[in-house]
């Protein structure tokens, strides 16, 4: 059963209260971080503004704004981070922003090409409909519900996340998968068809079923034979190994299962979603300030990478956990997404204005094995920091 927030803000004073003087009390830390990371916003969605056609990605070699267009998967998370920081402001110079940028992927209603849907329409249009009750974004994310459950095979189970790599994987599906599955909750509640909600379901036992190891640990691919329903191939593609944990991929299989158990009340969910934070929390490779390495299993550990959108990720779903547990583990949860906030808060990880392509976070790691996106800002990391954020001052002022 859901704890009340009273007893978790009390964890939260004592928490504070150990805090040596010169700390800054995470109350102070979120205002002032959320009040510049608008700053930031504000310079990011200026930059493209005479540009329509294309959203943020990251940052090229030279340190300059890289873009994509609505079809790539990180589309959404800007729109997203722009409505989550009018969330927090009331801006209406930020409200422009965040509807500019969220009409460029309206397009991908249609695209039945991605499983990247949720991450695309749900952040973008999901939050613009949550905070503004505008009909056509809900008009728009229906629509893309139906093209991403066109991805799903009844025989497998699961929606299907790549249709390239044909001559590796014959049905592949990602961990990252997981994180789709909140955009159809909402669209069975929504429309009323059980649908969304039932693929949903599925999908999740599935996974379940298949892409987790005895200690709680992920799979980055699942690859199936679509005639029979069978696995024939469990590897990774962005992790070190097969059979190491790649952190963003522990990560999405982290907050999937808690949305899992707020959307279902389903106690298994919630029983895997607390193996897999111990999995995470105990890890002997998580360093003290809580920013994994961007495999736990990397090699040169201690002078491998971080990832700042796996810490984030992570920090964002432990907060909401916390909500579902006893106070024991609220504790843990908190205390730890406390000190990943403040480690992603910190000049190592937070930039200052008007650098790191007007980013928030920096050392993110996007595809190491294609060395693509190394060490750099990463939109999601910056959309689950403020997301973490907002959560945790939602705790502290109930």
């Amino acid at each position: 059963m859901k704890k009340t927030f009273f007893s978790i803000t009390g964890l939260i004073a004592l928490t504070l209260s150990s805090c040596g003087p010169e700390q800054e009390s995470m109350e102070a830390l979120i205002k002032d971080r959320l009040n510049r990371s608008l700053q930031q916003y504000e310079l990011m969605a200026q930059s493209l503004i005479d540009q329509p056609e294309r959203l943020p990605r990251s940052i090229d070699a030279d340190g300059k704004l890289a873009t994509t267009g609505s079809g790539g998967w990180v589309s959404g998370f800007v729109p997203g981070t722009l409505w989550y920081l009018y969330q927090y402001s009331n801006d209406p110079k930020m409200l422009g922003y965040a509807k500019n940028y969220t009409a460029r992927i309206e397009r991908e209603k249609y695209n039945r090409g991605t499983h990247d849907l949720g991450f695309m329409l749900y952040c973008s249009f999901g939050n613009g409909y949550r905070l503004t009750g505008d009909t056509t974004y809900r008009n728009v994310m229906l629509t893309g519900a139906e093209s991403l459950i066109s991805r799903f095979n009844p025989v497998i189970g699961c929606i299907r996340s790549w249709d390239s790599n044909r001559d590796v994987w014959q049905y592949p599906v990602i961990i990252d998968n997981m994180m789709n599955l909140e955009f159809l909750f909402w669209a069975s509640k929504t429309s009323g068809d059980p649908k969304f909600h039932d693929i949903s379901i599925i999908h999740a036992d599935v996974t379940i079923k298949n892409h987790f190891r005895p200690d709680y640990s992920t799979y980055h691919v699942v690859s199936y034979d679509p005639v029979t329903g069978e696995v024939e191939k469990k590897n990774t593609h962005q992790g070190y190994a097969d059979e190491t944990a790649w952190a963003r991929g522990q990560a999405w299989g982290f907050y999937g299962y808690v949305m899992m158990y707020r959307e279902t009340k389903d106690r298994k969910y919630l029983e895997l979603a607390k193996n897999i934070a111990a999995f995470l929390l105990h890890h002997p490779n998580l360093p003290a300030d809580k920013i994994p390495y961007w495999d736990f299993n990397a090699p040169d550990i201690p002078n491998a990478l971080r990832d700042a959108s796996a810490g984030a990720i992570i920090a964002s779903a432990l907060i909401e956990l916390s909500g579902y547990v006893d106070e024991t583990l609220a504790k843990e949860y908190l205390e730890v997404a406390g000190t990943q906030l403040r480690t992603l808060s910190s000049p190592d990880y937070f930039a200052e204005k008007g650098t790191n392509g007007n980013f928030i976070l920096k050392h993110g790691v996007g595809h190491m094995p294609n060395k693509s996106e190394i060490d750099v800002p990463l939109t999601y990391a910056d959309y689950y920091y403020v997301e973490a954020l907002l959560r945790y001052r939602a705790i502290l002022q109930k």
